[in-house]
């Protein structure tokens, strides 16, 4: 295994900071993975560049990037009422 450098760490760091919700769509662990499809809150990112999760179904089963395969869940956005401009 690889590990990533501080840089590649800090910028995980900086694009999924904690409470970042994560949608996960693959993850290979074939004892114990999270099932597709679940969504979770990004704790932290270690230093080897796992991002450790809450998973919603209440596992902690970390995030490997590069490995896994997951998207962010972008906050929703304000709808502006009709008045507002």
């Amino acid at each position: 295994m690889n590990f990533p450098s501080r840089e590649q760490v800090e910028s995980i760091r900086r694009r999924y900071p904690p409470g970042t919700r994560i949608e996960l769509l693959s993850m290979e662990d074939p004892y114990h993975p999270v099932p597709p499809g679940m969504k979770g809150t990004v704790v932290g990112v270690d230093d080897a560049g796992s991002i450790m999760m809450k998973w919603d179904n209440g596992r902690s089963l970390s995030l490997i990037p590069g490995e896994d395969s997951f998207r962010k869940i972008e906050p929703k956005s304000r709808k502006k009422n009709s008045h507002e401009r």
